[in-house]
């Protein structure tokens, strides 16, 4: 295993041994609003696990609202479910759509039994 020589100001907390490479957090300055951040080792071990060739330009809040802006989040919108009656059995269902007069709406034990009969 190959061993860096250490910094004078180093910090035990600071090192992560990945393999044969130490990984050393970095400060960092976001482009957007020039705050700096700190990019640990462990999120460039996850760059490195993806295949991302670059360091982050954002701080992390900054990439959340870059994200938000753009339509890019992991938040997604609460599904709407709604009640209806099975068209084949006549019990409940809740579905997450509108239901629609002229099309057939069934609950899932007569939607699994519907499919499997069409293929």
């Amino acid at each position: 295993m190959e061993w860096l020589i250490c910094p004078p100001t180093w910090r035990p907390s600071i090192w992560k041994e990945v393999g044969r490479v130490s990984l050393m957090d970095k400060t960092l300055t976001c482009r957007d609003c020039s705050a700096e951040f700190l990019f640990t080792g462990g999120e460039q071990e996850f760059f490195q696990s993806k295949g991302l060739l670059h360091e982050p330009g954002r701080c992390p809040s900054c990439r959340a609202d870059y994200k938000r802006e753009r339509g890019l989040s992991s938040d997604r919108p609460v599904r709407e479910y709604h009640d209806t009656v099975c068209a084949d059995c006549g019990h409940p269902a809740r579905v997450p759509f509108v239901p629609r007069n002229d099309r057939p709406v069934y609950c899932s034990s007569c939607y699994d039994k519907v499919r499997a009969a069409s293929v």
